[in-house]
């Protein structure tokens, strides 16, 4: 069994690889934010000004993830004793998404925004602040912890699967390189499953202030979509958002394992 990393290397690793993945594959998440906009990709903006809202995505990057993965694994290493793995895998990665979203879910408002609208990030913030105040930068909380907390439970434990297989089967802990190929199928495989979750995410944050969207209810937002659109709008965006979950998945983790084996060799 992997020895687990301090607290310390966590945070660290979590912020490299959370940097790394926003940053590489921003102008794919831009296409995804459009595509799945109720105004059409193209009124949205379509190709242009594809790195719209990458300052607030960059600020958050760090923090975010590494406040998931010191979350993660601080689970993973209190209840390693006590619940089965499969099992930990989903409550570690669960508690670390509502964690992570603290951070999480005020950068997406301001960089959808962005990204949808094309108006600087910085006149977004002022205007969220001052027509709805900080609970608007908390808009779509709920919705975004009800998409990542399914992602998460499908992702994490069949990552952590994957990589145990792979390790028993060459009797040696896996490489970096190993655990992105790891991350690319698995986050492939539950981006695919959780888009019209993240469909309704996009909806509710790029809402109009009041509406009726902009409440917040998840089921009533999907029945709407599946209503006036139909079953295809659910999963508008799949294509660009299993590109870049399965890139992202392959970087991401990929860059987690690498930065945690490096530091964990440096700290020994």
């Amino acid at each position: 069994m992997d020895k687990p990393p301090t607290n310390t290397v966590a945070l660290l690793s979590g912020g490299i690889a959370g940097t790394a993945v926003d940053v590489s594959l921003f102008p794919l998440d831009t296409v995804k934010t459009r595509l799945q906009s109720q105004q059409g990709f193209f009124k949205a903006g379509g190709f242009r000004g594809i790195y719209a809202g990458i300052g607030p995505a960059v600020l958050g990057s760090a923090p975010g993830a590494a406040l998931f993965f010191c979350t993660y694994e601080l689970t993973k290493s209190v209840g390693s004793n006590y619940v089965p793995a499969p099992i930990l895998h989903m409550v570690g990665a669960s508690v670390g998404e509502i964690t992570a979203c603290l951070i999480r879910v005020p950068v997406e408002v301001v960089k959808q925004r962005a990204q949808a609208g094309r108006q600087p990030s910085s006149l977004i913030f002022r205007e969220t602040l001052r027509r709805e105040g900080f609970r608007g930068f908390y808009r779509g909380y709920l919705s975004t912890v009800v998409r990542e907390i399914p992602f998460s439970l499908i992702q994490f434990p069949l990552w952590e699967f994957m990589k145990s297989t792979w390790s028993k089967r060459e009797g040696k802990p896996i490489e970096a390189w190993q655990s992105s190929i790891c991350g690319a199928i698995s986050g492939g495989i539950s981006a695919g499953l959780t888009t019209p979750l993240d469909v309704a995410k996009t909806r509710i944050m790029l809402a109009e202030h009041g509406s009726q969207t902009a409440r917040g209810n998840i089921p009533n937002v999907l029945k709407e979509i599946w209503r006036t659109e139909g079953t295809k709008k659910l999963f508008s965006g799949i294509v660009p958002r299993v590109m870049w979950i399965s890139i992202g998945g392959a970087i991401f983790l990929g860059a987690y394992e690498k930065s945690k084996i490096t530091m964990m060799k440096m700290y020994s």
